[in-house]
């Protein structure tokens, strides 16, 4: 749930945050909602809420229909706008769909969002896995084989902090991994440069993932592919797939880093 009223700083926008946390009240479990509901998951007050909804549907973010409300696809344009900003997806799609190619397999890339992953990129296959992934799509990260590879390259402290975090996936019964088990495991990740998630977010999903670097070295997203564990073996999947993929995933971080390096500055106009 939603919490209003956590600003501390002089500048903090209460109305801006109430309005995200109604946008963010929408999920795989709550597509469509009435107000009570919104408000309920939102931790707002019903006449808040209302006011919020009608603002957001102004907008063209919400739209109703016979007392319930529900998101439009220009939410999609919020996330969109954070992925082109990066520049990474531009530098990463056609390596992304080259790996899909050659593999037959789905390929991802994600980000860390507190203690879950968050799906920014996707090129897929038409197979059916246990999961439904989109872009925006989010799991707790200790239990996927992207996840592993962010929290690898967090140092002690900052990786305590997020995993202090809960989940905000919406999936209940995973992500609760002993702590010196995982800890084991991401120095292991670490020092080989790849993840592997067998069967642990879902039954029948496996997949193995690599860092995507940046000029400095920080790992700033994770590539996968993904297989059904039906159809291919770890086996398999480490011999035949993981080095196809190592190899996008240096490819799409030295071209990162050339990117971040261009000489360019932006002037006003006028200037």
């Amino acid at each position: 749930m939603a919490v209003a009223g956590r600003g501390e700083g002089p500048d903090f926008v209460e109305a801006l945050a109430r309005g995200l946390d109604i946008l963010s009240a929408f999920d795989a479990r709550h597509p469509q909602m009435s107000l009570s509901e919104v408000a309920a998951v939102s931790g707002l007050a019903r006449p808040t809420a209302r006011r919020l909804l009608l603002t957001l549907q102004e907008l063209g973010y919400v739209r109703s229909d016979e007392g319930s409300f529900a998101l439009t696809p220009r939410v999609l344009e919020l996330g969109i706008a954070y992925a082109s900003s990066l520049g990474l997806w531009g530098i990463a799609r056609p390596h992304l769909e080259a790996l899909v190619r050659q593999t037959g397999e789905s390929s991802s890339m994600a980000q860390l969002d507190g203690s879950d992953i968050v799906y920014v990129a996707r090129v897929s296959v038409p197979k059916i896995i246990a999961l439904r992934v989109d872009i925006g799509s989010r799991f707790p990260a200790a239990v996927t084989s992207q996840g592993k590879v962010l929290l690898a390259d967090l140092d002690p402290a900052a990786l305590a902090a997020v995993l202090s975090q809960p989940t905000r996936s919406g999936l209940t019964g995973v992500g609760d991994v002993p702590r010196a088990a995982l800890t084991a495991e991401l120095s292991q990740i670490r020092a080989r440069g790849w993840a592997l998630a067998d069967e642990e977010l879902a039954p029948g999903v496996r997949s193995v993932a690599a860092p995507v670097r940046d000029g400095a070295g920080r790992v700033l997203a994770a590539m996968n592919v993904t297989v059904h564990a039906a159809e291919t073996s770890t086996e398999d999947l480490l011999s035949r797939h993981l080095p196809v993929l190592l190899r996008t995933a240096s490819t799409v971080s030295g071209e990162w880093a050339l990117w971040q390096s261009r000489p360019h500055v932006e002037v006003a106009a006028g200037s």
